[in-house]
C-alpha cells in the first residue's frame, strides 16, 4: 500500500509540475481563443495564393470540405478525452496509446505531432522575422536593408522571456492577443482587396503552362489548406486545461469555445480566400499581404498584427513539445523538476528552432511537403482510425461511413500534397545551387 501510496503521491507532484496537467481551471473561453490562435495561423494569407493553383471550382469545394472534415474530427477529439471514465487523455499520444496500444500509439503518433508542432514553431520563426522585416522595409524606406538574420534574431529574443511561462493558463493573455491580431490582419487583408477593387487585367486561369505543372502546383495547394487546418495538434491539451467533474465534465465547456473558434475560423479563411483570389486572381502573391503595398500605414499595422499573433501561437505550439521534453527529463531521465531543468530545455529549444529558420528562411516550401505527411494525419484522419479502433460502430452505420470517407479523403491529402511540396523543394535547391556562388547562408 505504501509504495503504491508513494508512487501516486510521485506522480503527482510530476503532474503538478508539468505544463499541461499543472493548472485545471480554464473557462470555456480560454478554450475558445486558444482554438483561434492554434488554428487561424499565418496560413490564413497564403490562402488566396492556394486558391489561385486550385481554381474557383475546387479551391471553394476545398476549402468547405476541410473546415468540415476538421470540425468534425474536432468533435471526435473534444469527445474523446473523457470517454474513460475518471481518465483524462490529457495528451494526443495518450489517446493513440489507448487506441493502439502502449508502445504502437507513442510511435504512431509522437512522431506526427513534433513534426507539427516543431515545423508550424520554425515556420513562425520565419514568419515573424519577415514580417518585423517588412515593417521596417515601409516605415525606413530609402534606408541600408538589414539581414532577415537579424529580424528573426530579434522575433526569437521575445520568446526567450515568454518560454519561460510555467503552462497553459499562463499563455492565455499572450493566446487572447493573438486570436484578436488573427481576426485584425485577416479583416484587413480582404477588406484592403476589397478597397483595392478587381485588378484591371485580372485572369483566373491556371498560371502554369505545362499540364504537370498545373497538377503539381494544384498538389501543393492542397498541403497549404492542409497547414491552414492544423490546431488539432493541441487540442487535447487545451481540453486538458478545463476542470471536469462527472456532473459536469470539460466536453461541455470545450465544445461551447471550439464552436465559436470554428465560427471566427470561418470568418478570417473564407473571405481572405475569395476575396483576394476574386480581386488579383492568378498573379496573387503567396502572402496577400504583399500584392497590398497600400496604404502604407494599414500594411504596416497587418504586419504588426502578425508578428504579435506568431508570437502567441508560437507559445501556443511549443507547450506540448515542452511538456513532452520536461515529461521524459523527469520520468525517464529521472531529473529533479526545477525552475533551472526548465529554464536550460526551454531556452535550447527555442534556440534550436531559430538557428533552423535563420539556416533555412525557404522553409515555407518545405511545409506543403511536411504538411502533407504531417498536418493532414493527425487533423484528417487520424481521430477518425482512433474512433473507430476504440467505439467500434456497425458496418455501413453513418458513424462507420462518415469515418471512412474522412479517412479516404484525409489519406488521399496526404499522398498528393507531399509530391507537390518535393517538386517545389528541388526547385528552391535548383535555384541555390545554380546560384552557389552568390547563395550566402545567413544573408
Amino acid at each position: 500500500h505504501f509504495q503504491v501510496d508513494e508512487k501516486l503521491k510521485k506522480q503527482k507532484a510530476i503532474d503538478d509540475w508539468l505544463p499541461i496537467t499543472s493548472s485545471r481551471n480554464a473557462k470555456w473561453w480560454y478554450s475558445a481563443f486558444h482554438n483561434v490562435t492554434a488554428m487561424v495561423g499565418a496560413g490564413v494569407l497564403s490562402l488566396p495564393y492556394a486558391m489561385s493553383n486550385l481554381g474557383w471550382g475546387p479551391g471553394v469545394v476545398i476549402l468547405i470540405l476541410s473546415w468540415t472534415i476538421t470540425f468534425y474530427t474536432l468533435w471526435q477529439m473534444v469527445e474523446m478525452h473523457e470517454m474513460v471514465p475518471g481518465k483524462r487523455f490529457d495528451r494526443y499520444h495518450e489517446l493513440g496509446q489507448h487506441a493502439f496500444g502502449e508502445k504502437l500509439g507513442l510511435y504512431i503518433v509522437v512522431p506526427q505531432q513534433l513534426i507539427c508542432e516543431v515545423g508550424v514553431d520554425i515556420v513562425y520563426m520565419v514568419t515573424g522575422g519577415k514580417s518585423l522585416q517588412k515593417v521596417h522595409d515601409l516605415v525606413c524606406n530609402g534606408r541600408k536593408p538589414i539581414k532577415t538574420t537579424y529580424f528573426i534574431m530579434i522575433f526569437a529574443s521575445v520568446h526567450f522571456v515568454l518560454a519561460h511561462l510555467p503552462n497553459f493558463n499562463s499563455i492565455s493573455g499572450v493566446s487572447l492577443a493573438a486570436a484578436v491580431m488573427s481576426l485584425s490582419y485577416s479583416t484587413i487583408a480582404w477588406s484592403a482587396s476589397v478597397h483595392k477593387g478587381k485588378q484591371p487585367n485580372v485572369e483566373y486561369g491556371y498560371k502554369a503552362t505545362t499540364t504537370s505543372g498545373t497538377v503539381f502546383d494544384f498538389f501543393t495547394a492542397l498541403g497549404d489548406v492542409a497547414f491552414a487546418y492544423a490546431g488539432h495538434n493541441v487540442v487535447l491539451e487545451i481540453q486538458a486545461t478545463i476542470p471536469s467533474t462527472p456532473e459536469k465534465p470539460s466536453k461541455g465547456p470545450m465544445w461551447r469555445g471550439v464552436v465559436i473558434a470554428y465560427i471566427v475560423v470561418a470568418l478570417c479563411y473564407f473571405p481572405v480566400a475569395l476575396v483576394g483570389y476574386y480581386v488579383f486572381g492568378n498573379i496573387v502573391e503567396d502572402n496577400i499581404l504583399i500584392s497590398l503595398d497600400k496604404p502604407t500605414w494599414l500594411i504596416v499595422a497587418a504586419n504588426m498584427f502578425v508578428v504579435v499573433h506568431v508570437i502567441g501561437s508560437y507559445q501556443l505550439y511549443a507547450m506540448p513539445v515542452f511538456d513532452m521534453i520536461e515529461t521524459v527529463m523527469v520520468t525517464k531521465l529521472h531529473f529533479k523538476p526545477s525552475g533551472l531543468l526548465r529554464f536550460i530545455t526551454r531556452n535550447l529549444y527555442v534556440a534550436f528552432t531559430m538557428f533552423v529558420a535563420i539556416t533555412f528562411p525557404f522553409f515555407g516550401g518545405l511545409l506543403g511537403f511536411f504538411g502533407g505527411f504531417a498536418f493532414a494525419p493527425t487533423t484528417y484522419f487520424l481521430p477518425c482510425i482512433m474512433w473507430l479502433a476504440i467505439y467500434k460502430p456497425k458496418k455501413f452505420s453513418l458513424s462507420w461511413c462518415t469515418n471512412w470517407i474522412c479517412i479516404i479523403l484525409g489519406l488521399l491529402l496526404m499522398i498528393l500534397s507531399p509530391i507537390g511540396g518535393l517538386r517545389n523543394i528541388i526547385k528552391s535547391l535548383r535555384t541555390i545551387i545554380r546560384n552557389a556562388k552568390h547563395y550566402k547562408f545567413y544573408s
